[in-house]
């Protein structure tokens, strides 16, 4: 605790001749970056295999644009961005999709995702290259170039650079910060790139400052680069735009985005907030080469710098095509029995499910371990409250308390005590006395919290849908009564003139009848005999009987229908 206390006593007093500001905590690890950089970045050349997840960066899967059997050629689109949040997948090299299935990619869950598999042709052809012309096109027009040609952020974060690089009216971007403090132990591609490839960074950084029209720009670089920071220095001596260059103190984990703000700037941002909503973005110098390379040579992004350390007869810096095999990297720096490979640092870093996993836009090192480097972890104590945890939290959190919360499962306290805050640095599990293993825990907890709500999400769904199903049933129902009670009374309606014309119809022909009647004159009437008489006047009380009945009939009739109508 006290060397944890001294040092940061000493690089405050350094800060503030630098007019730099600090961050609470941190922790000073063995840097062992002096293995990885004795010789220059080297190139790999396209491997028989590649296999490309078109999972590789934050947000939605990409949509496949090829199937089994097409031939493709260098730098063509396999994959398009699906939605905003979203980045495209090209091919590293020219040759034929051998396969689109799942396969196992290198993520800390060991399951596989879907990928393409790429049979190259040994041929390496490109497709027709057209450089862009940033400044006669519309910004929104660059950012969706940016976003086809699969720019994501190359620190291992790999969220797309086309979202953070858009201008923002309600929170303009007025500190461009670019990322060059690699902080990580063992990890030093980002290093290397700056000694070798400075002036491209910085033609990558022009093109950022110029879409986010931010007033200032800065590189952040660790005090442990000396060459890289003298690299930088001198190609932004020469950019068209001012550029500093800002040498941080080396101190895990100055490298995070909040932390590097918070030396650079002295703004903190809040919690549950993002770096723009206090006028500052951030970004890696991998990404901004990244830029210069789609802005000025119109390749997308289908290789990276990989770290290759540890336990390997050739340590160093490769430039890897992405899709390649782990295991093949490995092998072709001089690494033999390959065990358990840890994918980035030894503080952030997660063990490989396997050596043959892909290379993938997250990939910045491969740490080949043994014994000797990391030992095996001595068993777990009960937790003495010595506080150090907390002293060296970058986050000024509280890592006991979460601890019990993670540890009894009290999410909601856990929640409560900003777990989401935390970056996952490993401060406080490199400091404990008790060899806990703080780092877990919070993982553990932060994905039941996730669990959690995403299940109270679909419940909350499926309570709306049903609602919402219970007032469709409803509606349907009154709109059914509703049409019934208009065909009934339109029945009615209808019914009406139909009685009127039969009643009118009755009428008529009784009135026909009776003028029948009266002009009918009976012949040979007069001047008969008694008896004759006698049955002309049976003939006529007959006729009047036939005469009522049918009147009676037809009265009969007319009330019927008239009843039937009501």
């Amino acid at each position: 605790m006290n060397a944890i206390v001294n040092l940061s006593e000493l690089i405050k007093r350094k800060l503030g001749k630098t007019g730099l500001s600090s961050f609470n905590g941190g922790v000073h690890p063995p840097q062992h970056k002096l293995e990885s950089t004795t010789s220059p970045i080297r190139p790999v050349p396209p491997p028989a295999r590649l296999v490309l997840p078109l999972r590789q960066h934050v947000g939605n899967v990409s949509k496949l644009q090829v199937a089994t059997g097409d031939h493709v050629l260098k730098g063509q689109l396999l994959a398009r961005a699906d939605g905003q949040v979203s980045a495209a997948v090209h091919a590293p090299t020219s040759g034929t999709i051998a396969a689109i299935d799942n396969q196992l990619i290198p993520h800390p869950s060991g399951l596989p995702d879907i990928s393409i598999t790429l049979e190259a042709d040994g041929r390496d052809e490109w497709i027709a290259r057209q450089p862009l012309d940033y400044k006669a096109m519309s910004k929104q027009e660059l950012l969706d170039s940016l976003r086809e040609a699969g720019v994501v952020g190359l620190g291992g974060a790999t969220f797309p650079s086309h979202i953070k690089l858009r201008e923002d009216a309600r929170h303009p971007v007025r500190t461009l910060i670019i990322n060059g403090a690699e902080c990580e132990p063992y990890i030093s591609c980002d290093d290397m790139l700056m000694r070798e490839r400075a002036a491209e960074i910085v033609r990558g950084i022009e093109i950022m400052r110029y879409l986010l029209d931010a007033g200032r720009c800065v590189i952040g670089i660790e005090d442990n680069k000396p060459q890289a920071a003298a690299a930088m220095r001198a190609a932004a001596a020469d950019s068209e735009v001012a550029i500093d260059v800002a040498e941080v103190p080396t101190i895990y984990p100055g490298g995070g985005a909040k932390q590097l703000i918070k030396v650079i700037t002295g703004l903190e941002v809040p919690s549950g907030r993002l770096p723009s909503e206090i006028g500052v973005q951030c970004f890696n110098v991998a990404t901004a080469y990244s830029v210069h390379r789609l802005v000025h040579h119109g390749e997308p992004v289908i290789s990276r710098i990989v770290t290759v350390t540890g336990h390997v007869g050739h340590a160093g810096n490769y430039e890897v095509p992405l899709g390649m095999s782990i295991r093949e990297l490995v092998e072709l720096a001089g690494g033999k029995a390959i065990p358990e490979l840890i994918m980035g640092g030894p503080m952030m870093g997660f063990n490989l499910p396997s050596a043959d996993v892909p290379v993938v836009k997250a990939t910045n090192c491969i740490i080949v371990p043994d014994s000797a480097m990391f030992p095996e972890p001595p068993p777990a104590l009960p937790c003495i409250r010595c506080t150090r945890c907390a002293d060296a939290c970058p986050a000024n959190l509280q890592p006991q308390e979460l601890y019990w919360f993670s540890k009894s499962q009290n999410l909601d306290k856990a929640r409560e005590y900003k777990i989401f805050d935390c970056i996952e640095c490993g401060c406080c599990t490199y400091v404990c006395p008790s060899n806990i293993p703080l780092v877990q825990y919070y993982r553990f907890a932060k994905s039941e919290i996730i669990a959690q709500d995403r299940a109270r999400e679909a419940a909350d769904i499926a309570r709306e849908r049903n609602e919402f199903r219970l007032k469709r049933i409803e509606r349907e129902k009154q709109e059914r009564a509703q049409k019934h009670a208009q065909k009934a009374a339109g029945a009615k309606t209808e019914a009406a003139p139909a009685d009127d014309a039969k009643k009118a119809a009755i009428a008529a022909a009784i009135e026909r009848a009776k003028a029948q009647k009266a002009e009918m004159t009976p012949k040979n009437t007069e001047a008969v005999s008694p008896v004759v008489a006698a049955e002309i006047a049976e003939i006529e009380t007959r006729r009047a009987e036939v005469q009522a009945a049918s009147t009676t009939e037809a009265r009969t009739e007319e009330k019927q229908s008239t009843e039937e109508a009501k």
